[in-house]
């Protein structure tokens, strides 16, 4: 039975030296925030804030040509996150990113210019991409901002 588990171990040692010789992985990273722009002036200010729970796609395709979706939500800071870790073959080539919603009930209008961003990845592994800010607008503008 000895025998038997080191024969299999022995095995194991050499399919994973030979399987994996030469394969180098790469790892990615995407990220951004969703912000709600109260008085729509298309400007950060202090009467704006990030929003919790908004959604966002990114479609991926990869050097081998294979296409990714990925979708992700944003945290208490407005932040979405994704990342992916794969062979240095098939690592992102190009990305388009897109708000898919807010949550939020007053504030849920997509701003202008905020419909989709593409950009190559050209990163080294462990390098991250940081995707300009989404914006969405309130249904109606505040009478403090006029």
């Amino acid at each position: 039975m000895m025998m038997e588990s080191s024969k299999w171990l022995m095995i194991m040692v050499l399919c994973f030296a030979i399987c994996g010789h030469g394969v180098k992985a790469w790892t990615g990273e995407i990220h951004g925030r969703v912000v709600c722009d109260v008085c729509g002036d298309s400007s950060v200010g202090p009467e704006d804030h990030v929003l919790e729970g908004a959604e966002v796609a990114v479609l991926c395709i990869t050097k081998s040509g294979e296409v990714l979706n990925y979708q992700a939500f944003t945290d208490s800071k407005g932040l979405y996150t994704v990342a992916e870790t794969m062979p240095k073959s098939d690592k992102w080539d190009a990305c388009l990113a897109r708000p898919i919603s807010s949550f939020n009930e007053h504030c849920n209008q997509l701003g202008e210019g905020s419909l989709a961003v593409k950009f190559s990845y050209t990163h080294p592994s462990g390098k991250s991409h940081t995707v300009r800010p989404f914006v969405y607008q309130h249904k109606s503008v505040p009478s403090y901002c006029i």
